[in-house]
């Protein structure tokens, strides 16, 4: 497959951040491990999906488009070590391995998106009658996805650019940059993109509670970037806007539906309901992979994930009773009524979101 690894190593060098690297000669992944930014920078890198796996339960990897892309290279990885040469067993084992990859974050829609575009490629390549051809169009989907979401961040970071003045205080929450997707951001892709621009603008992080990817993560993005960045307090956010010390607020999201409700990192909501009091924009950024063709909020589940992540900091100090009971939900869902406009790969989508958001998926 040159041409796509031409096409793909054209975009993976412009990249002053790379949490994702496929290994074409050996068919491994490497990722840069999220959970030891900022102190430390370490790859973890395996051709085995159960480990590839383990890497996206465990938040190694982490942010909707990241979780997607690595999905669908644990399927081409597996491709390439399933050793029958039977088809119909080679199809049985793949979608095996299929099914441990869809079941290991439940709430970013990028991880269906990802694996069922991944398996319609083996399905249809399946037709030919020859293994190697469903590896080569498995592998090939799998980079066109890693093609696709650096490219839809970059556009997504065009549109975007256009609504931020020169001089604005951005405030996000939680990290929507390089190392949530393939390598450019979708919130801090809009950042990112302005700021290469020339625009003088600077950004307000809050810290993330649990697992702190605000204060670890877009923190050392900004950092890195020579973008100004202050960091606060999860529950400083009303108090900022309130004062006006923020302009706007631009958050990612793991799961849009068409109705406009987004599910994003717990506590958006909170910064949504504050935006809104305070008057200030509030404004997704998303690829249209991560939006659900449903109007159903009902089906967006919300992850609840070890109740350690909030009695300890970073799974090490123990900060309250031990085994005290704990609710850690992971994600929750802010309605459309306090979103100003999705920032899209195709575009700006405002309201009426029903309409507007099935406009841009389907096209």
């Amino acid at each position: 497959m040159p041409a796509l690894d031409n096409l793909f190593h054209k975009y993976s060098e412009l990249l002053k951040i790379k949490p994702l690297i496929w290994h074409s000669d050996t068919k491994e992944l490497e990722w840069l491990d999220t959970r030891l930014l900022p102190k430390k920078e370490v790859y973890r890198r395996s051709g085995d999906y159960m480990r590839i796996a383990t890497a996206i339960k465990d938040m190694e990897v982490r942010g909707a488009p990241a979780i997607g892309v690595t999905a669908g290279f644990g399927l081409a990885a597996a491709s390439h070590r399933i050793e029958t040469t039977n088809i119909k067993e080679f199809m049985s084992e793949l979608h095996e391995v299929y099914e441990v990859l869809r079941n290991t974050r439940p709430t970013a829609y990028n991880l269906f998106y990802a694996l069922d575009k991944v398996w319609k490629a083996a399905e249809n390549a399946k037709e030919k009658g020859d293994i190697g051809e469903i590896r080569v169009a498995v592998e090939n989907e799998a980079v066109n996805l890693m093609v696709e979401d650096i490219t839809s961040n970059i556009e997504m970071g065009k549109y975007g650019s256009k609504l931020l003045e020169d001089g604005m205080t951005i405030l996000t929450h939680c990290n929507a940059g390089a190392v949530a997707t393939s390598g450019f951001g979708t919130a801090l892709g809009v950042i990112r993109y302005a700021w290469y621009e020339g625009k003088e603008i600077s950004v307000i992080a809050d810290e993330t509670r649990p697992l702190l990817q605000g204060a670890r993560l877009t923190v050392w993005e900004l950092w890195k970037e020579g973008i100004p960045v202050k960091l606060i307090t999860d529950n400083m956010a009303g108090l900022v806007l309130s004062k006006g010390l923020a302009d706007a607020v631009i958050v990612g999201a793991d799961r849009v539906i068409y109705t406009g409700h987004t599910a994003n990192k717990i506590g958006t909501y909170m910064v949504a309901l504050s935006a809104k009091r305070a008057g200030k924009p509030f404004y997704v950024a998303l690829p249209t992979s991560t939006i659900q063709a449903t109007m159903d909020p009902g089906s967006i589940v919300i992850e609840e994930r070890n109740p350690d992540e909030v009695r300890k900091v970073m799974g090490e100090l123990l900060i309250t009773v031990e085994d005290i009971p704990v609710y850690n939900f992971a994600f929750d869902v802010t309605p459309p009524d306090l979103i100003t406009a999705f920032m899209t790969e195709k575009g700006i989508v405002y309201p009426p979101f029903p309409e507007n958001l099935k406009r841009v998926k389907e096209s």
